[in-house]
């Protein structure tokens, strides 16, 4: 491990990379101090019952309940990202051109995606700005003042795109997730001082006791990021026949290869989608408190109780059967193998071909999406069963961690074996 990291360190480009990507992360960090001004942080901070406050909070590294420049994080630009990727999935023409188009096509929807950010990123802020006015947040309370806040949060929210951009380019590893990367870990230190308050400070007696909760804690956090690695490193491999080409006067034989499909190959999105889509009738339904209706989805749609978690299963469940057909397109992989004289051994190429990787997709997305259900639900269970009622943490958090270390990971991976260097995974 050490010999990996100085090998990191002995290649100049890769070392400036990481310095980039850790200077970018260190101004994130600084900006997450910035407050917005006109805003009583104080009075923020006391709504921590509002779970879509808590949700916000944690994806933005506490920028959040400081209401600092960095308040939004990174959410308009993840929306946006993702409705311009299930746009150009055939629903609308031009968009899929675009897709097709190579390095001029992708440039036009990272443009779309940057005008739909700050859109997004001004309503966003809006809503945020309408709410707290009428909570009695704000110090300031007129129109000069919101604008000025709303300003604030989409230049805060655009410049986060930009530094991700620049990771991305300039760094190490996706920007954005980086940046989501560094938000969550940054949150870990209110776990230490929740297990402090909750089991040492308030029992001084039980020393022995909480020594071992404590080990039972840290036994329970390293198995389930073992088991998410383990699944997000699994693959489904369908063996792949190419067969003898002749061309001109060369003939090329026969070549024996295969299709990897990811057993969790939607990744974190059906629980961000399942989380956002329950969060939001709760969300409004605090605003109207005397209405039946309200008390109903509050009581039934707690995050806290069991009714919340069910259907947030069987949405995740959804949406990873719905999300993994966008990623993976059996139409498009049956014509390609076809096109270039590939088959599958036993199986015809053209409609039988594309049946049969429907099948295999299915049967490893129906592992997949219980596996994101359970992950996104047992942190929860394991915390609120050790009377850490105040962890802000989910499975979405532990997902996106071990995602973006494994993605950072192989790209450092591939910069060492180009230059014959042994890298981290062996």
């Amino acid at each position: 491990m050490w010999e990996t990291i100085a090998n990191l360190w002995r290649l100049k480009h890769l070392r400036n990379r990481i310095l980039f990507t850790l200077m970018v992360i260190a101004v994130y960090r600084i900006g997450t101090y910035l407050p917005v001004p006109g805003m009583n942080t104080q009075a923020l901070s006391g709504t921590g019952q509002n779970a879509l406050f808590n949700l916000f909070n944690i994806f933005s590294g506490g920028a959040f309940y400081r209401f600092s420049i960095f308040a939004m994080s990174v959410t308009p630009y993840i929306t946006a990202s993702i409705i311009v990727q299930l746009l150009q999935s055939g629903v609308v023409a031009r968009l899929e051109e675009w897709q097709k188009e190579g390095e001029s096509g992708r440039q036009k929807l990272t443009q779309l995606t940057r005008y739909l950010t700050v859109i997004l990123g001004t309503v966003q802020a809006s809503a945020l700005t309408y709410t707290f006015a009428r909570s009695g947040v704000l110090y300031v309370h007129d129109w000069w003042s919101y604008i000025l806040i709303v300003v604030a949060l989409t230049a805060g929210d655009t410049l986060l795109m930009w530094f991700g951009e620049m990771i991305t380019e300039k760094g190490v590893g996706n920007g954005i997730s980086i940046l989501i990367f560094v938000s969550i870990i940054s949150r870990f230190g209110q776990l230490g001082s929740e297990v402090y308050q909750t089991w040492f400070f308030a029992h001084p007696d039980q020393l022995f006791l909480n020594v071992l909760k404590v080990l039972l804690l840290v036994a329970a956090i390293v198995l389930m990021f073992a088991v998410i690695v383990y699944v997000q490193q699994a693959e489904r491999k369908i063996p792949v026949q190419y067969a003898k080409r002749v061309v001109g006067r060369t003939v090329y034989s026969g070549q024996q290869t295969h299709i990897p499909l990811k057993v969790n190959a939607a990744g974190v999105i059906p629980v961000i989608f399942a989380v956002s889509l329950l969060m939001l009738p709760y969300t409004i339904a605090t605003y109207f408190t005397k209405y039946a209706w309200a008390e109903a989805i509050l009581r039934y749609l707690n995050p806290n109780g069991g009714w919340f978690l069910a259907i947030e299963v069987l949405l995740i469940v959804g949406f990873s059967f719905f999300y993994t057909q966008v990623q993976i397109n059996p139409q498009q992989l049956a014509e390609q193998l076809q096109k270039h004289a590939g088959y599958i051994p036993g199986v015809r190429p053209g409609q039988d071909t594309e049946d049969y990787i429907i099948r295999v997709v299915n049967r490893i997305t129906v592992f997949g999406s219980l596996f994101l259900g359970a992950i996104s639900v047992l942190p929860f269970l394991v915390f609120t069963g050790m009377n850490l009622t105040s962890v802000p943490f989910q499975g979405t958090s532990l997902l996106i961690i071990v995602g973006v270390a494994l993605q950072t990971m192989q790209q450092m991976e591939g910069q060492l074996l180009q230059r014959h260097y042994r890298g981290f995974i062996r």
